[in-house]
């Protein structure tokens, strides 16, 4: 097996309240591996969302440490981890997160802008991940003019922007039928296998389970391999 893209070990995060400090999540360690599909399961309020965005650099850690390439991110400036952000981890979230006033196209265009990227290189960039996701003909429309599901290819897309190395996906067909989450789900894994990421997908669809090459499950902040 090729080696990690992501290395976890022992993250923590503790939330200090006023009525004490509460564990979101306790101890967790794991891996993810170029081209596999990591599904993580657990009820709501279990963790899934804090772990993505521990892994991802959203959520600062309380303990443990995060490695993306060779990167020790939990000891990282501020720079370093927006850097490793733009350019290593795509994140696809539940509520799809596009800006309304934007058409498709430029959803997807945005993190290509960050970067800095060329006119030209953008426009081949965004026309090819477009037909990629399976709306070629859809980049003027704004998300209001979408499906659910287009919008969540857009998001995709939109993640896929870059070629980072790491998909982070929190609940991505949680809003979707189950036709619609059954062709999310195949088009997150082909992606996987074919643009050789490392997906990590949270989720309470079972048919995930049934793809995944791996299966992770948390409970009260708690992970564990299935």
């Amino acid at each position: 097996m090729m080696s990690p893209v992501l290395v976890a070990s022992g993250v923590s995060v503790v939330h200090r309240t006023g009525a004490g400090d509460v564990t979101a999540l306790a101890d967790a360690s794991l891996s993810l591996h170029p081209g596999e599909f990591v599904a993580l399961v657990g009820p709501s309020g279990a963790g899934k969302t804090t772990l993505l965005h521990a892994l991802g650099g959203i959520q600062p850690v309380t303990t443990g440490s995060v490695t993306i390439g060779d990167v020790e991110m939990t000891s990282a400036s501020e720079s370093v981890i927006d850097r490793v952000r733009r350019e290593e981890i795509g994140f696809v979230f539940q509520s799809f997160g596009l800006i309304g006033a934007l058409s498709a196209r430029e959803n997807i265009e945005l993190p290509l802008r960050m970067r800095k990227s060329d006119a030209a290189t953008r426009d081949r960039e965004v026309t090819r991940l477009l037909e990629r996701v399976g709306l070629g003909s859809h980049g003027s429309q704004r998300p209001a003019e979408l499906s659910g599901g287009q919008q969540q290819r857009v998001g995709i897309a939109r993640a896929l922007a870059g070629s980072p190395r790491i998909l982070l996906a929190d609940e991505p067909t949680g809003q979707l039928d189950s036709h619609t989450a059954e062709a999310m789900l195949g088009l997150i894994e082909s992606i996987a296998r074919e643009e050789n990421l490392a997906v990590l997908l949270s989720t309470h669809d079972p048919s995930v389970v049934q793809r995944a090459d791996r299966v992770l499950h948390i409970v009260d902040g708690v992970l564990r391999a299935a």
